[in-house]
Protein backbone atom coordinates (compact mmCIF):
# COMPACT_ATOMS: atom_id res chain seq x y z
CA UNK A 1 0.00 0.00 0.00
CA UNK A 2 2.84 2.31 1.10
CA UNK A 3 4.44 1.75 -1.99
CA UNK A 4 1.09 2.44 -4.55
CA UNK A 5 0.96 5.59 -2.48
CA UNK A 6 4.86 6.36 -3.22
CA UNK A 7 3.98 5.79 -6.77
CA UNK A 8 0.98 7.74 -7.03
CA UNK A 9 2.85 11.10 -5.47
CA UNK A 10 5.88 10.65 -7.87
CA UNK A 11 3.20 10.87 -10.55
CA UNK A 12 1.32 13.19 -9.46
CA UNK A 13 4.24 15.74 -8.80
CA UNK A 14 5.91 15.05 -12.56
CA UNK A 15 3.10 15.85 -13.88
CA UNK A 16 2.26 18.39 -11.89
CA UNK A 17 5.84 19.85 -12.87
CA UNK A 18 5.39 19.20 -16.42
CA UNK A 19 2.64 21.30 -16.34
CA UNK A 20 4.17 24.19 -14.83
CA UNK A 21 7.29 24.19 -16.79
CA UNK A 22 4.87 24.40 -19.76
CA UNK A 23 5.54 21.04 -21.04
CA UNK A 24 1.59 20.58 -20.89
CA UNK A 25 0.33 23.90 -22.22
CA UNK A 26 -3.41 25.52 -20.69
CA UNK A 27 -6.08 23.60 -22.51
CA UNK A 28 -4.27 20.75 -23.60
CA UNK A 29 -6.26 17.04 -23.14
CA UNK A 30 -3.89 14.65 -21.19
CA UNK A 31 -4.43 11.27 -22.23
CA UNK A 32 -4.09 8.60 -19.35
CA UNK A 33 -2.08 5.78 -22.43
CA UNK A 34 0.44 8.08 -23.40
CA UNK A 35 1.16 10.02 -19.38
CA UNK A 36 1.67 5.80 -18.39
CA UNK A 37 4.44 5.52 -20.78
CA UNK A 38 5.54 8.92 -20.01
CA UNK A 39 5.84 8.06 -16.26
CA UNK A 40 6.15 4.61 -16.70
CA UNK A 41 3.01 3.49 -14.42
CA UNK A 42 -0.19 1.82 -14.80
CA UNK A 43 -3.28 3.46 -16.07
CA UNK A 44 -5.05 3.62 -12.75
CA UNK A 45 -2.23 5.15 -11.23
CA UNK A 46 -2.10 7.96 -13.58
CA UNK A 47 -6.03 8.23 -13.04
CA UNK A 48 -5.68 8.75 -9.54
CA UNK A 49 -2.86 11.25 -9.93
CA UNK A 50 -4.80 13.16 -12.42
CA UNK A 51 -7.89 13.28 -9.75
CA UNK A 52 -5.70 14.41 -7.17
CA UNK A 53 -4.46 17.44 -9.53
CA UNK A 54 -8.12 18.28 -10.30
CA UNK A 55 -8.22 18.61 -6.22
CA UNK A 56 -5.56 20.91 -6.85
CA UNK A 57 -6.89 22.61 -9.56
CA UNK A 58 -4.20 21.85 -12.09
CA UNK A 59 -6.23 19.90 -14.28
CA UNK A 60 -10.07 19.66 -14.95
CA UNK A 61 -12.90 16.51 -15.72
CA UNK A 62 -14.82 16.80 -18.13
CA UNK A 63 -17.07 13.89 -17.93
CA UNK A 64 -17.48 11.55 -21.32
CA UNK A 65 -14.52 13.24 -22.29
CA UNK A 66 -11.28 13.17 -20.28
CA UNK A 67 -9.16 15.19 -18.07
CA UNK A 68 -7.50 18.33 -19.23
CA UNK A 69 -4.99 21.19 -18.08
CA UNK A 70 -6.36 24.06 -16.20
CA UNK A 71 -6.90 26.96 -18.56
CA UNK A 72 -6.80 30.01 -16.38
CA UNK A 73 -8.75 33.24 -17.20
CA UNK A 74 -5.51 35.71 -16.40
CA UNK A 75 -7.84 38.89 -15.77
CA UNK A 76 -9.88 36.52 -13.50
CA UNK A 77 -6.50 35.68 -11.80
CA UNK A 78 -5.42 39.44 -11.53
CA UNK A 79 -8.57 40.96 -10.18
CA UNK A 80 -8.89 37.96 -7.47
CA UNK A 81 -5.77 38.48 -6.60
CA UNK A 82 -5.86 41.77 -6.09
CA UNK A 83 -8.76 41.53 -3.96
CA UNK A 84 -7.59 38.64 -1.72
CA UNK A 85 -4.24 41.64 -1.32
CA UNK A 86 -7.02 43.94 -0.20
CA UNK A 87 -8.84 41.67 2.38
CA UNK A 88 -5.46 40.01 3.37
CA UNK A 89 -3.45 43.28 4.29
CA UNK A 90 -6.95 44.52 6.02
CA UNK A 91 -6.86 41.26 8.07
CA UNK A 92 -3.24 42.66 9.13
CA UNK A 93 -4.47 44.46 12.88
CA UNK A 94 -7.25 41.98 13.44
CA UNK A 95 -3.92 39.12 13.24
CA UNK A 96 -1.55 41.06 15.01
CA UNK A 97 -4.82 41.71 17.86
CA UNK A 98 -5.28 37.95 18.32
CA UNK A 99 -2.36 35.88 17.54
CA UNK A 100 -1.30 34.66 21.06
CA UNK A 101 1.86 33.17 21.86
CA UNK A 102 0.69 29.60 20.45
CA UNK A 103 -0.41 30.80 17.46
CA UNK A 104 2.73 32.71 16.90
CA UNK A 105 4.75 29.32 17.60
CA UNK A 106 2.29 27.18 15.49
CA UNK A 107 2.87 30.30 12.31
CA UNK A 108 6.60 29.93 12.68
CA UNK A 109 6.51 26.28 12.61
CA UNK A 110 4.46 26.47 8.97
CA UNK A 111 7.19 28.90 7.87
CA UNK A 112 9.85 26.71 9.11
CA UNK A 113 7.68 23.54 6.84
CA UNK A 114 7.61 25.74 3.98
CA UNK A 115 11.38 26.53 4.60
CA UNK A 116 12.25 22.86 4.30
CA UNK A 117 9.89 22.22 1.36
CA UNK A 118 11.99 24.87 -0.29
CA UNK A 119 15.21 22.39 -0.48
CA UNK A 120 13.54 18.96 -0.30
CA UNK A 121 10.04 18.95 -0.93
CA UNK A 122 8.07 17.96 -4.02
CA UNK A 123 6.09 20.87 -6.22
CA UNK A 124 2.41 19.40 -4.49
CA UNK A 125 4.22 19.70 -1.08
CA UNK A 126 5.47 22.90 -1.57
CA UNK A 127 1.81 24.31 -2.28
CA UNK A 128 0.50 22.36 0.57
CA UNK A 129 3.13 23.87 3.39
CA UNK A 130 2.23 27.36 1.78
CA UNK A 131 -1.40 26.93 2.04
CA UNK A 132 -0.84 25.44 5.59
CA UNK A 133 1.38 29.16 6.45
CA UNK A 134 -1.54 31.01 5.39
CA UNK A 135 -4.63 29.19 7.26
CA UNK A 136 -2.26 30.00 10.31
CA UNK A 137 -1.94 33.58 9.78
CA UNK A 138 -5.39 34.09 9.37
CA UNK A 139 -6.73 31.38 11.85
CA UNK A 140 -6.52 33.97 14.80
CA UNK A 141 -8.73 36.54 13.28
CA UNK A 142 -11.99 36.95 15.10
CA UNK A 143 -13.61 38.27 11.47
CA UNK A 144 -13.79 34.60 10.54
CA UNK A 145 -16.18 35.24 7.80
CA UNK A 146 -13.57 37.12 6.34
CA UNK A 147 -11.13 34.41 6.46
CA UNK A 148 -13.74 32.56 4.56
CA UNK A 149 -14.48 35.27 2.30
CA UNK A 150 -10.79 34.99 1.03
CA UNK A 151 -10.18 31.25 0.96
CA UNK A 152 -13.12 30.91 -1.38
CA UNK A 153 -11.83 33.95 -3.75
CA UNK A 154 -8.31 31.53 -3.42
CA UNK A 155 -10.30 28.59 -4.10
CA UNK A 156 -11.58 30.83 -7.88
CA UNK A 157 -8.35 30.10 -9.68
CA UNK A 158 -5.77 27.61 -10.24
CA UNK A 159 -3.53 25.84 -7.82
CA UNK A 160 -0.44 28.07 -6.49
CA UNK A 161 1.59 25.54 -8.30
CA UNK A 162 0.51 26.58 -11.51
CA UNK A 163 2.83 29.41 -12.48
CA UNK A 164 3.93 31.06 -8.97
CA UNK A 165 7.19 29.66 -8.19
CA UNK A 166 8.78 29.84 -11.86
CA UNK A 167 11.92 29.53 -10.48
CA UNK A 168 13.70 28.73 -7.71
CA UNK A 169 14.75 32.08 -5.87
CA UNK A 170 10.85 33.12 -6.33
CA UNK A 171 9.92 30.17 -3.82
CA UNK A 172 12.87 31.13 -1.51
CA UNK A 173 11.81 34.87 -1.65
CA UNK A 174 8.15 33.72 -0.46
CA UNK A 175 10.11 31.64 2.39
CA UNK A 176 11.71 34.76 3.23
CA UNK A 177 8.66 36.94 3.27
CA UNK A 178 6.41 34.33 5.60
CA UNK A 179 9.39 34.59 8.17
CA UNK A 180 9.43 38.75 7.75
CA UNK A 181 5.40 38.43 8.34
CA UNK A 182 6.01 36.07 11.81
CA UNK A 183 8.85 39.01 13.05
CA UNK A 184 6.22 41.28 12.03
CA UNK A 185 3.51 40.02 13.85
CA UNK A 186 6.00 39.09 17.06
CA UNK A 187 6.92 42.98 16.83
CA UNK A 188 3.21 43.93 17.10
CA UNK A 189 4.26 46.07 13.85
CA UNK A 190 0.45 46.18 12.05
CA UNK A 191 1.46 48.48 9.08
CA UNK A 192 4.58 46.70 7.87
CA UNK A 193 2.94 43.10 8.02
CA UNK A 194 0.19 44.73 6.22
CA UNK A 195 3.16 46.14 3.33
CA UNK A 196 4.09 42.26 3.55
CA UNK A 197 1.28 40.52 2.91
CA UNK A 198 0.03 42.91 -0.22
CA UNK A 199 3.74 42.23 -1.37
CA UNK A 200 4.18 38.80 -1.21
CA UNK A 201 -0.17 38.48 -3.11
CA UNK A 202 0.66 40.55 -5.59
CA UNK A 203 4.33 39.05 -6.69
CA UNK A 204 3.47 35.43 -5.42
CA UNK A 205 0.01 35.46 -7.80
CA UNK A 206 1.97 36.99 -10.68
CA UNK A 207 5.35 36.01 -10.81
CA UNK A 208 6.41 38.19 -13.30
CA UNK A 209 5.94 41.24 -11.92
CA UNK A 210 9.12 43.06 -9.57
CA UNK A 211 9.14 45.13 -6.97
Amino acid sequence: MKQRKSVLVNVANSLAMDINTGEFKPGSWLKQVELAERYNCSRSEVRRALDQLVIERLVQHVPNRGYHVYSPNEQQRRNISAIRAILESASAADIVAHTDDASLQRLRHCAGQFEHCTQYGTLLEQYEANLAFHRALLAPCANQDMVELIFDLRSRVPSAALGQWNSHARVVKSSQEHFLMVEAISNKDTDALAKLINQHIIQEDNPHRHG
